[in-house]
């Protein structure tokens, strides 16, 4: 019995195998490497700026007390951290920076925050950012201290607590009237960083 014939398949009828793409280099096969490398100064150099408890330079300042935890100097200019203890009654006159932005973030309350024209009440674990060029202050209206952390972006205007006053051991620090705002180093800090003091009208 004769057999059929077979078509053969040649390699021209074949079709082409797609070229293949070129082998990237995995995101992890990277990573690992920069893992690993601990001899790139890129890597290994130590940047971070770590203040314990207790430290950073201490003031007075309008009436409540202030330890600036990181600042421009520190932050290579890009932050201000304090650390502020109000008492009753505390806190300072109102004023605008025109050229940095502040966070204020409430340890233990209340805080009655001046926001513009409007007030309203900050308590313990709540937030508050005042964008620049915002007219505020904060102030205690409770019966204890308060507690809060504020922060400057950039930094720079955390500097003007320097020239408060020395804290005094076992004695609480005195409220600041509005002339006390005025010393010709708080003054020029001011004009320097962009400060504008605006009180508040009284309403007695």
């Amino acid at each position: 019995m004769a057999v059929a014939d077979v078509p053969r398949v040649t390699t021209e009828s074949r079709s082409p195998r797609p070229a293949p793409h070129p082998k990237k280099e995995s995101h992890m096969s990277r990573a690992a490497e920069k893992f690993g490398d601990t001899q790139n100064p890129r890597y290994s150099a130590s940047r971070a700026v770590y203040v314990r408890a207790g430290e950073g330079p201490t003031m007075w300042f309008a009436g409540d007390t202030y330890t600036i935890k990181a600042s421009r100097e520190s932050t290579n200019g890009s932050l201000g951290l304090v650390e502020a203890t109000v008492p009753p009654g505390g806190g300072p006159v109102a004023h605008v920076h025109t050229r940095s932005d502040e966070a204020f973030y409430v340890l233990s309350g209340p805080l009655e925050i001046l926001d513009g024209v409007r007030t309203f009440i900050a308590s313990t674990g709540d937030f508050v950012f005042i964008p620049r060029g915002t007219r505020h202050r904060f102030k205690n209206t409770g019966v204890h201290g308060a507690k809060m952390l504020f922060m400057f972006t950039p930094g720079g205007d955390e500097g003007v607590f320097r020239y408060g006053d020395a804290p005094q051991p076992g004695h609480a620090p005195p409220p600041w009237n509005a002339e006390r705002f005025k010393t010709p180093q708080i003054v020029s800090f001011n004009e320097e960083f962009g400060i504008e003091i605006i009180p508040e009208e009284r309403t007695e």
